[in-house]
């Protein structure tokens, strides 16, 4: 070999090992970037919750029910299962029950019904479903997500909902399985003020809030998903629908970014697509979950007059609950099966 040569290779291994420039090599990271990574936030609705007016009993009564919803949805993922499962099966325990409107604990229309909604959407591809003023389908979530994987549409409402989730199979029941006293008693005070608000008067707390359930997970697959249901606002009148069922809205699941779920004063949440507002900022401007739910909660939203929160999970696991009302209930499951209950703002 010439000497010249000898010459320029060691001049470029010198220059190669003595400049700034990055090598190829392994890296760790603090961020939850594992697809083992699992985690599940779910809500029971936000508005004016106070402590003040919430006795002991009836709030232990609310965290052991998100308590409850909370293990179920984390069983189901800690032992391999779906986000969809998880956020169906988790629903399910919220609508079941009289505490919250939804399901079981819907409040009432002012025609004297209960007009149920919900909707789900998978991360992975995209799609969703949802059903909109059914009144005797005891579980609206799965209706929606019977609209997800067996038909070719989105959003299916009232009586055709109705037909085609009992077509389906699933559990219809008589319209009497709706009532409770404490529900039933707040449209009759609604109606002597004749009070046309968007949230309802909570016959437990003594409270306004936006009646709403929701829940949102990631799986052990890297997929997330997110549902909600409700039962509308007391004495709502001309089979109002609020953002609960509308895609984008009340909820909104991409694998790209994250999946939500809303709750509040739905008409502004519809206005302000907020559900898929809160994806496209961290897709188009690369922002954290957690300051693109801050920015559209606490400044648009707000902004435009509207109350209410949402929950959310990306897919990295990160858990966000963002409200800008005094309460939302809700609770947050980590990968360790870590819980964490909340009610009031301050918590």
């Amino acid at each position: 070999m010439k000497k010249t040569t000898l010459v320029f290779l060691a001049i470029a291994f010198l220059f190669y090992n003595c400049t700034d420039t990055p090598k190829t090599e392994k890296t760790t990271t603090t961020d939850k970037t594992s697809k083992n990574s699992i985690g599940l936030v779910i809500h029971g609705g936000a508005g004016t919750i106070l402590k003040k007016n919430m006795t002991p009993e009836r709030e232990a009564e609310y965290k052991a029910m998100l308590e409850k919803a909370a293990k179920k949805g984390y069983e189901i993922l800690n032992n391999g299962g779906s986000s969809l499962d998880a956020v169906e099966q988790t629903i399910h325990i919220l609508e079941n029950s009289p505490l919250f409107n939804a399901g079981k604990g819907a409040v009432f229309a002012n025609n004297g019904k209960n007009e149920l909604d919900a909707s789900i959407m998978e991360g992975k591809t995209l799609n969703a479903g949802a059903v909109a003023g059914v009144t005797n389908l005891k579980n609206p979530i799965s209706a929606a997500r019977k609209v997800m994987e067996n038909s070719d549409h989105v959003l299916l409402a009232r009586k055709g909902a109705e037909e085609f989730a009992a077509a389906q199979g699933l559990e219809v029941v008589d319209t009497s399985y709706f009532y409770t006293e404490a529900r039933y008693n707040s449209l009759q005070r609604a109606k002597e003020g004749d009070k046309d608000k968007a949230a309802y008067i909570d016959p437990y707390i003594k409270d306004y809030k936006y009646g709403t359930v929701g829940c949102v997970a990631l799986d052990k697959d890297g997929n997330i998903a997110a549902g909600t249901s409700t039962g509308g606002m007391t004495n709502k009148k001309w089979n109002r629908v609020g953002d609960s069922p509308i895609i984008g809205a009340g909820t909104y699941a991409n694998n790209k970014t994250c999946a939500v779920s809303a709750t509040g004063h739905g008409e502004y949440f519809i206005r302000a697509a907020v559900a898929h507002d809160i994806s496209a900022m961290m897709e188009y401007k690369n922002m954290s979950l957690q300051d693109a739910a801050k920015e559209v909660i606490q400044n648009k939203l707000k902004n435009m007059g509207g109350d209410g929160g949402i929950i959310a999970i990306d897919v990295k696991g990160n858990l966000v609950a963002e409200f800008n009302t005094p309460g939302m209930y809700r609770a947050m499951v980590d990968e360790k099966g870590t819980i964490t209950i909340g009610i009031y703002k301050d918590e």
